[in-house]
């Protein structure tokens, strides 16, 4: 039997492709658009990790989510810290959630409080891409906008306490392949991963609207 990590990846591949290669992130990456944008960016992962993280603690014990809650991945108090660099030390009093980082992050409070399951999919499309192509979009940042290797404003990115990520990510795929549901649970998981990737792509899309409107006020601006 195919194992179900394996089974994960490739179901949702179609959508983690369609994630990586949204125009906002091609821009973003490709240092079209400007250290605003990467700041707003890092505001609306803020609401999302919010969510995730919030509900940590509660589901440390559960047989299905528990597993997965590793007091190493937790990104919140590095989101907060690039977050005061970002934009200052009132940046909570002027965080805004889009409407599509709302609903993403609404998601996956709702899959905490009822549905475990769920929330291991939400935890591994995040956690794992962090791990993995995050690492680029540390490395674009830190050239583009100077700042310091690992420092401030891209601490989100840097897992201390993972001082081997392949090691751990090879391990995280174990406790995936392990997870306490049957067939019907896990595609069940398999359908919400997908979920996740799509609510992820329409936070990019939202954010690339956004630029393309201030790009358009400055350009008709006299």
């Amino acid at each position: 039997m195919e194992p179900f990590s394996t089974v994960i990846r490739t179901a949702s591949h179609q959508q983690h492709v369609a994630a990586e290669t949204s125009s906002f992130m091609g821009d973003l990456l490709g240092g079209r658009l400007g250290v605003a944008a990467y700041a707003r960016y890092t505001e609306q992962l803020w609401f999302v990790y919010e969510a995730l993280e919030s509900a940590a603690g509660r589901l440390a014990a559960d047989p299905v989510a528990g597993p997965f809650v590793r007091p190493e991945l937790l990104r919140l108090p590095e989101l907060e810290r690039d977050l005061a660099h970002l934009r200052g030390p009132r940046w909570r009093e002027e965080a805004s959630a889009l409407p599509a980082t709302e609903a993403y992050a609404e998601r996956v409070r709702e899959c905490a409080e009822r549905w475990p399951g769920g929330y291991v999919a939400h935890h591994y499309t995040r956690y794992l891409g962090d791990l993995s192509g995050g690492q680029i979009i540390r490395d674009r940042a830190e050239r583009t906008w100077g700042f310091a290797r690992k420092g401030d404003g891209v601490r989100f990115y840097v897992f201390e306490d993972i001082p081997n990520p392949a090691a751990f990510k090879r391990d995280y795929r174990q406790r995936l392949d392990g997870v306490d549901a049957d067939e019907l649970e896990r595609q069940c998981i398999v359908a919400e991963c997908k979920r996740a990737f799509a609510l992820n792509t329409a936070v990019f899309q939202a954010l690339g609207e956004e630029f393309a409107r201030s790009a358009q006020g400055l350009s008709d601006s006299p």
